[in-house]
């Protein structure tokens, strides 16, 4: 058997590791939401802007280092990403104002841009033969939840033995350290000598173009809005409105005795779903049409939510959620790639993917900014709750006329 025909390659694996490092690093910055807002006296907005702008700077970053893999490859776009992202760690190390946070994440996100699923999906996406990509796209987004699993624990743990400076120093070097795996990542077979007839400019204008690729556009947003809410404010959310955790009860025995604690573990409980969840997106996204696997994704999430919100919260209440939304957490990321490919084929998946991401990453940056906001000004995050619910709800329908058939860009329409 080739490596072509193989589901788990050298490239899978290395895609694996380094899209796992930088969610699970990604992944904990809800959990400095209250050291630092308490070091400082800051409102809420201060630190939960900065986490917007990196998300922001994420979905800007995206496209660009999508770009940049193709022309200059994918291996030095990923070394780019995590020098940016130690760069942009280690200046926050230091940072004592709210304005220097919010420029420092923007060398954040982009590194996350440099070493996420833009890039990495790409590069396995190419390197999977057609009837392992759809599962291939599914164990790279798992892998970003098993970092979502293990990112928000490691810095609690990290933050009951340092100051959130020094955090921030670990995760610099941690990120540096998933380097040593990008010799696996070898370019793949080159492209079809029809891929490449097409520009990356025609091929870009060709999509978008393309009234579909504007419903993918669209309805990406509210993956972001609801995953950066949810990721940036659901500890705090939990540590100041959860009710208590029993005595002597399983959580306890678990050693999760606060509310604080619930909050980390909550995160990694979504993560824990998600990587069952996206297999099964990437398995199903084989067999069936992706659109309306996307849209029953959304509805999913609109109906957990809505529910999670009118009930009382409880430690039960919050895992039940965690565990639901975690199965609906990242599904969206492999249909909506596969998606892509399957529309426009793999020469400039990686830029057009890009595209499509900035639209998720505008959502992220309303979800987390708007949090802080109006949790200021009312001091809850109902109205943020109920906003997701909207847009979840939109994402749902708009998926529905996208015309899910195969095209070579160039052919698309000027409609």
């Amino acid at each position: 058997m080739t490596q072509r025909s193989s589901l788990l390659t050298p490239v899978l694996i290395a895609g694996c590791l380094v899209t796992l490092v930088s969610f699970a690093l990604r992944s904990a910055f809800g959990v400095f939401q209250l050291p630092i807002a308490e070091e400082f006296g800051w409102p809420r907005a201060e630190f939960s802007l900065a986490i917007a702008i990196q998300n922001l700077a994420w979905g800007f970053g995206q496209p660009l280092f999508g770009a940049v893999a193709e022309k200059i490859g994918d291996r030095k776009a990923i070394i780019i990403g995590a020098l940016v992202y130690a760069a942009g760690l280690v200046l926050s190390a230091g940072a004592t104002l709210p304005i220097q946070h919010q420029i420092y994440e923007v060398l954040v996100g982009l590194g996350i841009a440099g070493t996420g699923f833009g890039v990495v999906l790409a590069v396995v996406g190419r390197a999977s033969s057609t009837e392992n990509r759809s599962m291939s796209l599914a164990i790279v987004t798992a892998a970003g939840s098993a970092g979502q699993v293990l990112g928000p624990p490691l810095a609690e743990g990290l933050l009951a033995l340092m100051p959130w400076q020094g955090v921030f120093l670990v995760f610099a070097a941690i990120i540096l350290a998933v380097l040593v795996v990008l010799p696996w990542m070898r370019t793949p077979a080159p492209a079809s000598r029809a891929e490449l007839q097409d520009s990356m400019g025609a091929a870009v204008l060709g999509a978008l173009r393309d009234p579909s690729f504007a419903l993918i556009f669209l309805g990406f947003f509210s993956c972001g809005y609801q995953l950066a809410f949810i990721t940036a404010h659901f500890p705090a959310f939990i540590a100041e409105s959860c009710g208590p955790i029993m005595a002597g009860g399983l959580l306890a025995s678990l050693g999760i005795t606060t509310t604080s604690a619930l909050g980390a573990v909550a995160i990694s409980i979504i993560g824990l779903g998600n990587i069952a969840g996206t297999l099964v997106a990437g398995w199903l996204g084989k067999r069936y049409t992706k659109k309306y696997l996307l849209a029953g994704v959304y509805t999913g999430r609109t109906l957990a939510a809505a529910w999670f919100i009118l009930t009382p919260m409880t430690p039960t209440t919050v895992l039940v959620f965690s565990a639901v939304m975690g199965s609906l957490w990242l599904a969206t990321v492999p249909l909506t790639s596969g998606l892509v490919a399957h529309l426009y084929g793999l020469r400039y998946m990686g830029t057009l993917y890009g595209i499509v991401f900035l639209s998720h990453q505008i959502g992220a940056f309303v979800g987390v900014w708007l949090g802080g906001r109006l949790y200021d000004a009312f001091g809850s995050y109902d109205a943020v709750w109920w906003i997701g619910v909207g847009v979840g709800a939109f994402s749902a329908v708009v998926h529905l006329p996208i015309r899910e058939v195969a095209r070579p860009v160039a052919a698309v329409p000027a409609e």
